[in-house]
């Protein structure tokens, strides 16, 4: 099983130097959200709306370093969240996604 990571293009640029990937919640909340597959639209359309693009990350959790638990969050779902720096090498793939036309 997959799970995913959305992050804005600037910050995946920035990020991609081959060091370990963070995202700001593990700063203010202590973990990095994430979704699984059948979220992943649902989590787009709630906090992504405005954004003209993204990059999704495809993680492999069995390359994570980091503790990854399973938690209720958004309406008691069920979420994965990353309590540590994502592995660059648990990321499979990462895929710039356009959301909205002409961005």
């Amino acid at each position: 099983m997959l799970i995913y990571h959305v992050m804005l293009p600037e910050a995946w640029n920035a990020r991609q130097s081959g060091e370990a990937i963070t995202a700001d919640s593990l700063t203010t909340e202590g973990f990095i959200h994430c979704s699984l597959a059948e979220q992943l639209e649902g989590v787009l359309e709630r906090y992504f709306t405005g954004a003209p693009k993204v990059v999704i990350l495809e993680i492999d959790p069995d390359k994570l370093s980091s503790k990854l638990v399973f938690e209720p969050s958004t309406d008691n779902e069920v979420y994965p969240h990353i309590y540590g720096p994502i592995d660059p090498e648990a990321v499979i793939r990462a895929e710039e996604r356009q959301l909205r036309p002409g961005g």
